[in-house]
């Protein structure tokens, strides 16, 4: 269709009282300039790409600088290409200017820089979605489209001033909005960007400091709340976007993750990682299924966290007994109170793989203040650093541990279950008894008891840094 010379609308006849000119004449102008400057705009990113790739990639950060301006040329030339004029969902009037303003899944402007769509996440667009008739935040009206094949087949208008209403609007029972709400599901979550409504679009808003919760039962949309969500922060929060940060999103599995692809896409971002639970962890692409419903019950269990810790500290023990550290200058007593003083160094929560470095060097700068000699502090250091005696009892006190290897541990060996999770029953703890327990080492395959097992996931957190994507 080339929009300057057909109709943007393309609506039944039941609906001919809203093919009244005087109705949608401005919109149809507004159309057709849109139209103009998505062609134009598209053949300029054409030709930009182009000749970016075309120039010479440099070295260094220049070749950086030149990667990352490609890669945000082709995503918004990307971005303009899958739609056409249904990048505007609608429009609204102020009460104060009477000129429309169009909302749009993107910005856009003329060549002359007039703007002919406001993108939804700009402040401005704001009443677009939050307006109310108890709040009209400003506005005379609000009009949303509904489109089938490209062409509006359907339009919903709301007043929220007495004035506006005749000559203005086109009111009626059989709105696009309801319209929407009775469309037929399908395998790919459905565009809904055009009919969020006042209180979903204060959580996609809300601040970024700090957790935000949203909890509702199955149907509620929350997951429409969460990816409208992602793509408002990546272009409103400045920690977010261009070299700065990015959004993880995780869902249960992979139809979900199927179900949702299109959506961010559809909202102009591209550039978020999304995944399942079990790929936040190296073991989780291996995991077979737990074929044991009451095994699977108690692995996936909030209580089994609670077991975790315990078997981490079964490994942090210092030495019970002084030992003697030679080096050649002279010989160190090193006491139990001397290890548990070092072993007190981390920080209260430091994952237990990382204390270890904090931990061998207090040890061995109380080592060098303990010795009396004048030996080249430096070459002190590197004597100690390199006693094979005092490494070997320290990594025996405080080992380097391998999560799964650990989980391995509690579902193999029936005393360290015992006690490290005391509650558990002499029949619970027989029935997490598993030979193919999984230890890496060993060779041993792993078992996936549910993608939300706390005892999976959480001694990743209390052994490795944590990672923020």
């Amino acid at each position: 269709m080339n929009p300057l010379t057909t109709s943007a609308f393309d609506l039944p006849g039941r609906l001919t009282a809203k093919a009244d000119p005087a109705l949608i004449a401005d919109d149809e102008q507004h159309f057709a300039a849109i139209a103009e400057s998505l062609e134009q705009s598209i053949a300029d990113l054409s030709d930009r790409l182009d000749a970016e790739r075309k120039a010479p990639g440099g070295i260094g950060q220049e070749a950086m600088d030149r990667d990352m301006q490609i890669h945000r040329l082709a995503a918004r030339l990307r971005a303009l290409r899958r739609f056409g004029l249904d990048l505007c969902l609608g429009r609204i009037v102020g009460a104060d200017n009477r000129e429309p303003v169009y909302v749009g899944r993107l910005g856009l402007t003329d060549s002359s820089g007039r703007r002919l769509l406001l993108d939804w996440r700009s402040p401005a667009a704001e009443p677009f979605f939050g307006a109310t008739h108890a709040n009209p935040m400003g506005l005379a009206s609000r009009r949303r489209y509904r489109r089938t094949r490209g062409r509006i087949s359907d339009y919903w208008d709301e007043v929220f001033t007495p004035d506006w209403l005749e000559g203005h609007a086109a009111l009626d029972d059989q709105s696009a909005f309801i319209a929407s709400l009775g469309a037929n599901r399908s395998d790919r979550m459905r565009d809904v960007l055009g009919t969020i409504q006042a209180d979903q679009d204060a959580i996609i808003r809300a601040g970024s400091r700090g957790a935000l919760v949203v909890d509702g039962g199955p149907g509620t949309e929350k997951t429409v709340v969460a990816l409208h969500r992602t793509a408002y922060l990546l272009y409103s929060d400045p920690r977010l976007g261009h070299r700065r940060g990015g959004v993880l999103f995780i869902g249960p599995h992979q139809p979900y993750l199927a179900y949702v692809s299109d959506v961010l896409p559809s909202l102009g971002e591209e550039g978020v990682q999304t995944c399942t639970l079990r790929d936040l962890i190296p073991e989780g692409a291996a995991a077979a299924i737990e074929t044991d419903r009451e095994v699977a019950c108690l692995k996936s269990s909030a209580d089994m966290v609670k077991a975790i810790e315990p078997a981490v500290r079964f490994y942090e023990q210092p030495p019970a007994k002084p030992m003697t550290v030679e080096t050649p200058w002279s010989d160190i007593w090193l006491s139990p109170d001397d290890w548990a003083e070092a072993f007190e160094a981390p920080e209260r929560g430091t994952p237990h793989n990382e204390a270890r470095g904090q931990i061998w060097e207090e040890l061995i700068t109380i080592l060098m203040d303990k010795h009396d000699g004048d030996a080249p502090e430096h070459l002190l250091r590197r004597s100690l650093m390199q006693n094979e005696e005092l490494r070997t009892t320290f990594s025996q006190a405080w080992p380097l541990l391998d999560p799964a290897d650990l989980v391995g541990d509690l579902w193999s060996v029936p005393a360290y279950l015992r006690m490290c999770a005391s509650w558990l029953s002499p029949d619970d703890v027989r029935k997490l008894q598993r030979a193919d327990a999984g230890h890496r080492r060993s060779g041993r395959p792993l078992r996936r008891d549910d993608p939300g097992d706390p005892a999976t996931r959480h001694p990743h957190e209390l052994l490795t840094p944590a990672r923020t994507t």
